[in-house]
């Protein structure tokens, strides 16, 4: 079959290129697998990657409707991102990890949604769906680069050493009591020495992918981080101070950041990225906090989030308005005026029993996140710093930043040319072909697809690439289209949900995909409005024909399109979310 399916992703060209490079490096060993990368970086597309879409087989199955069939369909617009809401955030699968993707992405819905947005602030959001739906949808962007053409050179792995990103926790606890402030602290250690135990094991695999490895260190540092923040979510709610959504924390990635250092920056003298507002952690910084302050500490935290949220909103909704200093004066200088007043109320919640915190004010000034090309990140996040920190809670200490995007196109490494903004952005939620469904719970996450088959394996990986006209079928490679067609990426989400949890360890395993010929979920799960997003796209055809497409994605991936991916977090009210079950269940037509 054609274009789809878990294909082995090796090439002639790139054979020779590989063989070439073990010759000039002597140690480089390359994992090829099923459905992914190409064991190098470069910004260039692979013309082996495109198949006109005529020779896709017929793929897509359609299931036989049941007599319980839910055969409604709800509609929401969010338009296509004319607003310029991009951001290499992944708050689903790496919440916490200042531009953990390492690729951008299109954010539609929620205004305020970044690596570290707690609920209560994206509930309050808001946002570009038309029916007033604050959820947010964001997958990887496409881009068209006529500068470069396939098969050119390639940058192998040979000097790169693999390690383990994991967000930190620190940043993402409530104020710790002072009477679990020891143990809790005994805890964060221990999650800096797994870390620590996971990259020692990784280094058996510089200079090539390892997927069998990659995935016995992280099932085993998960396992060893789950039970860990279980312990402190314990101790703390034991002691008053109950954290929420840590499960989201427990997942890490292994990151081949080194294949950063061949790319060189786009010669502009500034970054055309929406600016953000960057501000000290304060969570980490805190004593141990006496128990008759916990209540008024913490509600002054999570106004710093909201804060922090509502200031990074404001850049969104008044980009390109007032002169250059307008940021400054209107947002950021505001902000600070009231973290110096919540900083204060904290100081004082504290000092009535216990000593008073003092330097809090210096955790007060923010910065504009809007540098020259080269610069370094302004600050810290709130309630996280970037993708590094040091110790207490994890992320590797030391760490650099990872890349900011850079120039009017926005470019990372390995990510490079003018973004391609949707024709059309198509979201819909679907019933279940043999049963009714059940509405979707208040800040489940979601996930579809795998952002790195090469690293993590292709089981999670699936064919989105289609052209208009051709819904029944589907490929695993970038899609040639006749003229008069566009280019779409149709992304299914999983349809069953296991009544109890919004997120998960994996942040898979409480969501599943239907069975699909009879829409049956596996046991123990419940069908649930099944999200569909269709993403179209007019590129031009001598474009396809060349192969000077591609999708933004992770350095050791290489615009591999089987790595497609997209996310979602579900801000519905629980009424709307009733409605839409209601509408699916009835068999109408909603929006």
């Amino acid at each position: 079959m054609a274009g789809s399916g878990k294909r082995r992703r090796v090439r002639g060209s790139r054979v020779v290129a590989v063989v070439a490079a073990v010759g000039a490096v002597g140690a480089l060993t390359v994992t090829f697998v099923s459905g992914g990368g190409r064991g190098s970086a470069s910004a260039e597309a692979n013309l082996n990657d495109f198949v006109p879409i005529e020779r896709v087989a017929v793929n897509v199955p359609t299931p036989r409707l049941g007599p319980n069939a839910s055969k409604g369909v709800f509609t929401v617009d969010c338009g296509t991102n004319r607003n310029g809401k991009f951001s290499p955030d992944n708050p689903v699968a790496q919440p916490g990890i200042r531009n953990g993707a390492e690729h951008l992405h299109d954010f539609v819905g929620n205004l305020a949604i970044d690596a570290n947005t707690p609920d209560a602030v994206l509930a309050a959001s808001g946002t570009t769906c038309r029916n007033g739906d604050r959820s947010s949808y964001f997958w990887p962007v496409v881009r068209i680069d006529k500068a470069v053409r396939a098969n050119l050179g390639t940058q192998a792995l040979g000097a790169v050493q693999p390690t383990v990103s994991c967000p930190r926790v620190a940043d993402r606890l409530p104020a710790v009591p002072a009477s679990a402030r020891d143990s809790v602290r005994r805890d964060l250690a221990a999650l800096d020495r797994q870390l620590a135990s996971a990259n020692a094991r990784l280094a058996a695999s510089r200079g090539r992918i390892d997927q069998r490895l990659n995935q016995s260190v992280i099932g085993a540092l998960r396992a060893e981080r789950a039970e860990t923040i279980k312990r402190i979510s314990r101790t703390m709610s034991g002691a008053g101070s109950r954290p929420r959504g840590l499960v989201s924390l427990v997942d890490c990635e292994v990151s081949y950041d080194g294949l950063h250092a061949t790319h060189s920056a786009a010669p502009v003298t500034a970054s055309g990225a929406s600016p953000g507002v960057r501000c000290p952690s304060v969570r980490d910084k805190l004593p141990g906090v006496p128990a008759s302050a916990l209540d008024e500490v913490n509600r002054n935290l999570d106004l710093l989030d909201q804060q922090l949220a509502e200031a990074n909103e404001r850049l969104v909704t008044t980009k390109g308005q007032g002169g250059p200093n307008f940021a400054l004066n209107a947002i950021v200088g505001p902000l600070q005026s009231k973290r110096v007043a919540t900083l204060d109320r904290i100081a004082i919640a504290i000092g009535r029993t216990a000593p008073r915190p003092q330097g809090l004010e210096a955790l007060a000034p923010c910065t504009l996140d809007e540098r020259p090309v080269g610069g370094q990140p302004g600050g810290n996040n709130n309630g996280n710093g970037n993708n590094g920190g040091n110790g207490n809670g994890n992320n590797n200490a030391g760490e650099k930043p990872l890349p900011e995007p850079q120039g009017p196109n926005l470019e990372l490494p390995n990510n490079t040319g003018r973004i391609v903004q949707p024709s059309k952005v198509l979201i819909e939620y679907r019933g279940n072909p043999g049963a009714k469904v059940t509405a979707m719970p208040r800040f489940l996450r979601a996930l579809t697809g795998d952002a790195k088959p090469t690293s993590r394996g292709p089981a999670n990986a699936r064919a989105t690439w289609t052209c208009s006209g051709f819904a029944d079928r589907l490929s695993d490679r970038y899609p040639i289209c006749p003229d008069g067609s566009q280019v779409m990426r149709v992304q299914d989400f999983p349809g069953c949900w296991d009544g109890r949890n919004t997120d998960s360890e994996n942040h898979r395993a409480h969501l599943a995909f239907a069975d699909p010929t009879t829409g049956a979920c596996p046991q123990g799960f419940v069908a649930i409005p099944q999200l569909r997003i269709s993403i179209s796209y007019d590129i031009p055809r001598a474009v396809q024909l060349r192969g000077q497409y591609a999708l933004d994605s992770f350095p050791e991936e290489n615009h591999n399109p089987f790595s497609d991916h997209n996310d979602f977090v579900n801000v519905n009210s629980e009424k709307q979310m009733r409605r839409i079950a209601a509408c699916l269940n009835e068999g109408r037509r909603c929006s």
